[in-house]
């Protein structure tokens, strides 16, 4: 095999790399990881042991890409965020638990919730 190239014949590695570098990347494997988890309202994504690679941009941001199985679970109860359930307890003038039960009930929709409690 002449010029060294690995996977992807014609130097596919090192032009990707050559890519990265241009767009201002800074490309590192992330070792150690043992899962990754993904929790949408209704389902969450497990890929267990998976090959973590992360481009950090100079402004800060970061794009991950995660390779590996993804096991897929339905999720009984929707998950929303604190900061979604603060808001509605304080508009709505109820408690955390009532306002988990109201995003539950209008499909994570904020402002129904608030509606449904009487805010």
């Amino acid at each position: 095999m002449m010029g060294g190239s690995r996977g992807g014949g014609r130097g596919g590695n090192r032009e990707a790399r050559r890519m990265i570098d241009r767009m201002g990347l800074d490309m590192n494997e992330v070792g150690g990881v043992r899962e990754v988890l993904i929790r949408t309202e209704t389902r969450e994504m497990v890929i267990a042991k998976p090959s973590v690679v992360e481009m950090k941009g100079k402004d800060g941001t970061s794009i991950f890409t995660v390779t590996g199985e993804c096991e897929e679970r339905e999720l009984e109860t929707p998950v929303f965020s604190d900061e979604d359930v603060k808001l509605v307890a304080q508009q709505a003038g109820v408690d955390e638990e009532r306002a988990k039960e109201a995003l539950a009930e209008s499909g994570g929709d904020l402002a129904q919730a608030i509606l449904l409690l009487g805010g």
